[in-house]
């Protein structure tokens, strides 16, 4: 893979100085998975190219390393398009070959560091998944003229249409090094992939070198999504950095996510079954107080307060935006006084005892434990059943076994992208049956949705009784 680096502000050897690279040498690099080498095919007063070319070691990517459940024999680890195009290993060796420039330092000539130069990016071989459009999303708003040439999957073969693939040139006039730390962080994003394992430290890079350019970008929370590998929790608790506090985007990635969700299940209506199995449990246990833990933006709230059965209705959840989200949904500041006094909102975690949900007949956990980490739920375990311990407790969560029901989900997807794990019957089952004998609780199962002969119903729910 190669990338070009032009300058035609005289003196344009300049750049030599920034990239701390000299014009009259060849310079190669060792790297984890390969080499890089760096060049001048031009280098004069008028006009200076530095180019960086990657050689990847398609052996060294693969050697020791293991895929899924440990198997080393996947045909993808060695047929891909990982040592030809640009991806997150050219953003390695940015940062490993021309580090001191993307981190603003020249030593020889610092008056450069922040000087604006005309620059041209030409990247021999960039994918772009989403194609043009998600490139110029990218680059335009950051004031970069884009030329781009898609290129076709086989010249011979012309019916099978075009390739991802674009040879791509970037122009602009600003400093170099928000220039590198533009490639480095939306290359990967292109890609919408990473060679690496992506944990805490990536959203320490991404803050870092998308400082003064990336809170304020138009398409900010694509290029966390991406550039985090799809971690929702990591990409929240980016957005959370970026922004002030007080700003309810924060929470804009749980409502792209739950409409993904919906879509999913939306064909059966499976959420007002689900709602519906709920209530009915409740109504028939005859609780008066009712908590709902992870509450959302209040749907199954909305129908509790319906029911004048239901003396006292609590609903909480970690997220600002969602308890404004449910406060509107149902108008409290329009209800009556007395069915106002009914109802509360509260903020709170599941990770953390609090005397607040203590003392309660009934509580609901509809679509909530998929999306704790599974070290965690023995936290959750505690503050419910050890702690609040109410009467009874309904807990629905997603059968994994149903997925397969869903054309619309690719296969080995989880419906929802925040969802650590989705359980077959079995696992929940078992999950269930340590909290009745660790805890005290009787537990009965019942189906949720249209059930299918072989992989059951859609959600499965566990109605756990206190035992006295």
């Amino acid at each position: 893979m190669l990338l070009t680096i032009t300058t035609t502000r005289p003196p344009a050897t300049d750049l030599g100085y920034l990239l701390h690279k000299h014009p009259d040498k060849c310079q190669s690099f060792d790297l984890s998975f390969g080499y890089a080498h760096v060049f001048y095919p031009e280098a004069t007063n008028r006009c200076c190219t530095a180019a960086l070319l990657l050689d990847v070691d398609p052996i060294g990517m693969v050697r020791n390393r293991r895929g899924p459940k440990g198997d080393r024999g996947t045909l993808d680890q060695y047929v891909n398009d990982r040592p030809y195009v640009a991806s997150s290993f050219l953003s390695v060796a940015i940062a490993r070959v021309y580090g001191t420039a993307l981190g603003g330092r020249c030593k020889d000539r610092p008056e450069l560091i922040n000087r604006s130069l005309p620059l041209e990016v030409r990247i021999a071989v960039l994918p772009c998944r989403g194609g043009e459009t998600v490139l110029r999303s990218l680059f335009e708003p950051l004031g970069y003229e884009i030329e781009s040439h898609r290129h076709t999957l086989d010249a011979k073969f012309s019916d099978w249409g075009e390739s991802p693939y674009y040879t791509v040139a970037l122009r602009a006039t600003r400093p170099l090094k928000e220039l590198l730390a533009h490639l480095y962080v939306l290359i990967p994003v292109l890609d919408n992939d990473k060679h690496y394992w992506v944990g805490d430290d990536e959203v320490e890079k991404l803050l870092r070198f998308g400082a003064g350019w990336l809170a304020g970008h138009p398409a900010r929370e694509q290029i966390t999504q991406r550039y985090l590998k799809h971690q929702p929790s990591l990409a929240r608790q980016a957005i959370a950095r970026m922004i002030s506090e007080e700003s309810p985007d924060i929470d804009i990635l749980d409502e792209a996510f739950d409409r993904q969700e919906e879509t999913v299940e939306e064909t059966i209506s499976l959420n007002e079954q689900r709602l519906g199995t709920v209530l009915s449990v409740l109504e028939s246990s005859g609780a008066g107080r009712i908590l709902d833990l992870g509450c959302g933006e209040g749907k199954l709230l909305r129908e509790l307060v319906k029911d004048k059965r239901f003396t006292e209705i609590v609903g909480l959840d970690v997220s600002h935006r969602a308890l404004e989200r449910a406060s509107h949904r149902l108008k409290l500041d329009r209800l009556p006084a007395v069915q106002r006094e009914r109802i509360k909102l509260v903020h709170g975690s599941l990770m953390y005892r609090d005397r607040r949900l203590e003392g309660f007949d009934a509580a609901t956990v509809v679509e909530v434990i998929e999306h704790l980490d599974p070290p965690r739920l023995a936290s959750f375990e505690r503050v419910l059943f050890e702690f609040a311990r109410p009467g009874l407790v309904v807990v629905t969560t997603p059968n994994r076994e149903y997925n397969v029901m869903w054309e619309t989900l690719p296969a080995g997807s989880l419906r929802h992208q925040d969802h650590r794990f989705e359980w077959t019957r079995d696992e929940f089952q078992t999950w269930a049956a340590g909290i009745g004998d660790r805890f005290g609780y009787g537990v009965r199962f019942l189906p949720v949705g249209r059930e299918d002969a072989t992989v059951g119903s859609p959600t499965q729910m566990g109605v756990f009784s206190r035992v006295v």
